[in-house]
């Protein structure tokens, strides 16, 4: 994915993002909001992008970005052609190539039954930049298999932790086979793109030999299907939500499947508290629950505790 983010500027803007792509694997963030500074997310700390494409930590050197600049910027990530990308658009951001994720705010315009048609007058956008990181689930792998079975996992982690992360390198593991296991047909339910990173249907990341992914689906609905049309042993989804996705991951688990998931919570008790249910009922869906969190500015696994007992395995 070299270089990827200079493609998504105008060939006109890319003198000045020419430093910015020579860091993209280093870079988690570019923001662009119209008539303020350009602002960088880098390794955790926040930089400005200078009218020379520098990098400065001082606000006031930023390069402040034009409403017309941004139209720019969105309409060649749209290949000049936004109603080809208006359903994208309606959920707030669009994937493009590298599995790089582009969100916009601006004016809603709404459909009559209250729903986002699509957005106008965009003054806002978000470019996440998509880094795969192979080998982020090393340390983890191990305590996912009990005599070669799989365990099912929920990933416990406050935003910005790595969840994600982790969750992608582990389906790629678990899928292609490894130390502790045969590779197993998992399923992703990708609804907002970010596991994978498709563009065009087809994942930018690798997520394994015996991966299907369904893209864009919300997680309940998708977690179904695939239940039903390609029979997954593993199924795995980001960012656990409401009631609909709980039972459907019932189902999968009284279908025999191994449960891989994340959710957003500082601990267990957070994340009980938060949907209302007991250690019992999550307890029932999953093995092990890995709490990540951050020590020193790193994301890090806090702990991995046991279903049964609730205790720590190790660090």
């Amino acid at each position: 994915m070299e270089n990827t983010i200079l493609q998504l500027f105008p060939s006109g803007h890319r003198a000045l993002w020419q430093r910015v792509a020579r860091e993209q694997a280093s870079i988690q963030e570019i923001r662009l909001r119209a008539g303020q500074p350009v602002i960088i997310h880098r390794k955790g700390e926040e930089l400005f992008l200078t009218d020379t494409g520098e990098l400065s930590r001082k606000p006031s050197e930023g390069h402040r970005a034009t409403g017309q600049e941004l139209s720019q910027v969105l309409e060649h990530i749209c290949h000049y052609s936004p109603y080809a990308f208006e359903e994208e658009l309606r959920q707030g951001f669009i994937t493009v190539g590298g599995g790089h994720r582009v969100g916009v705010a601006g004016q809603a315009v709404m459909e009559a039954d209250g729903r986002v048609r699509t957005f106008k007058n965009i003054s806002y956008l978000n470019i996440r930049v998509s880094h795969q990181m192979k080998g982020a689930a090393d340390g983890v792998l191990p305590g996912m298999y009990r005599q070669g079975r799989l365990c099912s996992a929920l990933i416990v982690s406050p935003p910005g932790c790595g969840k994600t992360t982790l969750l992608r390198d582990l389906i790629r593991q678990i899928s292609d086979g490894n130390a502790y296991g045969q590779g197993m047909t998992v399923g992703v339910v990708d609804e907002r793109s970010e596991l994978a990173g498709s563009f065009l249907g087809k994942p930018q990341n690798d997520m394994g030999m015996r991966t299907d992914v369904l893209d864009g689906c919300p997680k309940d609905i998708g977690m179904l299907l695939l239940l039903r049309a390609m029979s997954p042993q593993v199924i795995a989804i980001d960012e656990l939500g409401g009631e609909g996705e709980l039972r459907a991951l019932g189902q999968a688990a009284a279908c025999g499947c191994r449960i891989l998931a994340t959710v957003h919570g500082e601990d267990r008790r957070d994340v009980e508290y938060r949907f209302g249910l007991g250690a019992e009922f999550w307890e029932r869906l999953f093995d092990i629950f890995l709490i990540l969190g951050k020590e020193e500015g790193r994301c890090v696994v806090k702990r991995a505790e046991q279903a049964a007992a609730g205790k720590p395995t190790g660090d």
